[in-house]
């Protein structure tokens, strides 16, 4: 009986010290668990959060971003701007316009039907035929009602004048001197002269166009004379390019034989 009492207590007591262990063993279970969330928490947001975000912030949007905006907005589309806007645009505009647009424009003939009127200048580095010239302004007496027109001076020859008032010294002479560049450009000199206020019948070219100057003696001192003289063009480009005065009509002509530039010729040769 006492044996059998003795047993069933050390049964009890080794449940009890099993349920101890089984629920030491729970709380320990729970403790790990609990520190190893928390643990893994805390080290998920200090490196994950911390390292993780600090390096792709300090590295992606510091270095990366910094890189792209630095080099490639900086210097690539610098490098676009300065070169391909500035050299490129600046050689298409100096070779194609000038360039490209003076050759065709300088190749291909352009005959105009109707009145053409231009607002700037022109430059022609060549020769221009014309059924008459003129200059046209603003009439000086007039500006607001009226126009001022006055016709070229025409010539066969390619003709310079040059004139001029010189009041002659004590000795009845007066050197005229004349631009430094007028022997270089003149040939075949031609000479008018006239007194002015007063008869001067005895005045003549005492001495001829030499080193851009003449000299008029034979009138009363202190006399004043009008002068003129012309000549013509032998610069190399008019020894090239003479004028011919008389052209015949034909295929090489501006109109073909038969043919009229303007109207009134046919009623004379019918």
């Amino acid at each position: 009986m006492m044996i059998r009492m003795s047993n069933r207590i050390r049964g009890r007591r080794q449940l009890v010290a099993v349920l101890i262990v089984g629920v030491c063993t729970l709380v320990g279970m729970f403790a790990s668990a609990s520190y190893a969330g928390a643990y893994s928490q805390s080290y998920y947001q200090v490196y994950y959060q911390s390292y993780y975000q600090g390096y792709y912030q300090g590295y992606y949007q510091g270095y990366y971003q910094g890189y792209y905006q630095g080099y490639y907005q900086g210097y690539y589309q610098s490098y676009y701007q300065s070169y391909y806007q500035s050299y490129y645009q600046a050689y298409y505009q100096s070779y194609y316009q000038s360039y490209y647009q003076t050759y065709y424009q300088s190749t291909y003939d352009v005959t105009f039907s109707g009145s053409v009127t231009m607002n700037s200048n022109l430059a022609v580095t060549n020769s221009i035929s014309k059924g008459s010239g003129s200059f046209v302004i603003d009439h000086p007496l007039d500006p607001e009602n009226k126009l001022l027109y006055h016709s070229f001076v025409e010539s066969p020859d390619v003709k310079n004048i040059y004139d001029g008032v010189t009041t002659l010294n004590e000795n009845g002479e007066a050197v005229v001197d004349l631009p430094e560049y007028f022997e270089a450009l003149n040939s075949d000199y031609r000479y008018q002269y006239t007194a002015l206020d007063e008869p001067a019948p005895d005045l003549y070219i005492k001495e001829e166009i030499e080193n851009n100057r003449f000299t008029i003696a034979g009138g009363p001192p202190s006399a004043k004379v009008s002068w003129q003289v012309t000549g013509i063009r032998h610069d190399p480009y008019i020894l090239a390019n003479p004028i011919e005065v008389e052209v015949e009509k034909g295929p090489d002509a501006l109109v073909e034989q038969g043919e009229y530039i303007h109207e009134g010729y046919e009623e004379d040769s019918e």
